[in-house]
């Protein structure tokens, strides 16, 4: 049986219904943990981010179809994602440090092996081995944020965090694309490996052990801690929600350098300079909707951020040849709606779980996510069609209805994790209440 503390007396447990009304400031260590979260963030998402940059390039210099690409995207995704769900049972076991430090040195090693593949297998079977580490840091991550951050600040802290997705747009990506196009489509994962090694170090040396879940005592083994967390009703609408999120969104991410090249007439040099000014759009916009998302109701938020994304991505896959400026306008536009519905959708699904099943339930959530994401990636190179290297990629509008529909269902999903969440602030509310008037 498992002991657990009542919602009241539980550390950082889901906080009152009503946000105070001056949102608590962050600890100069709270900074630092969110510094080293982000650059975290920001490695690994330029890993699998630079894999649609690079797309064009790499399916010319090793001759692959979009199916074969698909499937490099989907084997990183596929293997994160079951990396994830084995390593749910325990994720609860151990120091989150502990935990990030170990996924984070094996995705190191497995993005070197990308950088050394030479051939078509090689790749696979090192995004396969880079998948199976890095598909896990995301959901440690999010546990650590749960841990230390209260609800109440978790929609900045999802911000900042967030800006490592623009970072690496605004950075790795148009560096990467730079020194891919003078030595070879390998260079970006050299440098990500070099900058990933002074950021794991850094971690060691400053972070303080994470161990306050541990103070929650339990005695479930590994596989029946994932039963437990799997057989929540609240947690798998939230898991739900979380896989169409990824779902609709990986289906358009993977084919941008080869439908801008091949179908909008963009040169290979234009490329960074396109991916640069998303970047930036998403420096701007993710602090303004992370403090937006601590003051407002953050599932209006979602909604609204998701229309606004149907909208343009259905302008994105039908544009035909333009010119550049119009083509960065509708790319940021497509990028402030994808990024504004992931600070509030995080924000709510971090208030799901209870403290002893924040690592469970943050690993099967990242594990579907990067699931769904690969599954996204290898449905939609079946959909696109490329006759050779340098043709028109086909039916790419049919991947943005595809993304719409998808996005309409994620829309209901998470109005009801909002119902949950709402819910749930209301008993925490309600026991505190009850306390207090008990102890008069």
């Amino acid at each position: 049986m498992e002991t657990t503390l009542p919602a009241s007396k539980q550390p950082n447990s889901a906080a009152p219904a009503a946000a105070p009304p001056d949102t608590p400031k962050f600890s100069s260590y709270q900074v630092l943990v969110i510094v080293l979260l982000a650059l975290t963030q920001f490695t690994v998402v330029l890993d699998f981010m630079v894999m649609s940059p690079l797309g064009d390039l790499l399916m010319k210099s090793m001759s692959l179809t979009t199916k074969q690409f698909g499937f490099a995207v989907l084997s990183y995704g596929i293997s994160a994602g079951i990396s994830g769900l084995l390593t749910a049972g325990f994720a609860d076991s151990f120091d989150r440090k502990k935990l990030l430090l170990f996924f984070y040195i094996g995705f190191i090693v497995g993005t070197l092996f990308c950088g050394l593949a030479t051939s078509y297998p090689l790749l696979i079977a090192a995004r396969i081995f880079t998948g199976i580490f890095g598909g896990v840091i995301g959901s440690i991550s999010m546990a650590i944020v749960a841990d230390l951050f209260s609800f109440h600040q978790r929609g900045r802290v999802m911000g900042f965090m967030q800006m490592g997705f623009g970072a690496s747009q605004v950075l790795g990506i148009p560096i990467s694309l730079a020194i891919a196009n003078k030595l070879g489509w390998q260079a970006p994962f050299f440098m990500i490996v070099g900058l990933a090694a002074i950021i794991w170090l850094v971690i060691m040396v400053r972070m303080k052990p994470i161990t306050r879940h541990l103070e929650i005592r339990h005695e479930k083994n590994a596989f029946e801690h994932l039963i437990h967390t799997l057989g929540k009703r609240e947690y798998r609408v939230g898991f739900l929600a979380t896989a169409l999120l990824s779902l609709g969104g990986f289906m358009i991410m993977p084919w941008g350098s080869a439908y801008a090249i091949n179908n909008l007439h963009l040169t290979k040099e234009q490329l960074p300079s396109l991916f640069m000014v998303a970047g930036i759009s998403s420096l701007i916009i993710m602090p303004l909707i992370g403090k937006l998302a601590d003051k407002v109701n953050k599932f209006t938020l979602f909604t609204l951020a998701s229309i606004w994304m149907m909208v343009v991505v259905m302008i994105y896959t039908t544009l035909t040849p333009v010119p550049l400026w119009v083509v960065m306008v509708v790319n940021v536009l497509m990028m402030i709606g994808i990024m504004s519905r992931m600070v509030p959708s995080m924000a709510l699904t971090t208030a799901l779980p209870d403290m002893q099943d924040r690592g469970a339930f943050m690993s099967i959530n990242s594990s579907l996510q990067q699931m769904a994401g690969g599954l996204a990636a290898g449905v939609s190179g079946l959909i696109v069609f490329q006759a050779s290297n340098n043709s028109p990629i086909e039916h790419f509008d049919t991947l943005g209805w595809v993304m719409v529909g998808i996005t309409v269902v994620c829309i209901f999903m998470v109005y009801r994790v909002s119902l949950i969440v709402k819910k749930k602030q209301q008993a925490v509310a309600n026991t505190t209440v009850n306390a207090v008037s008990s102890s008069h």
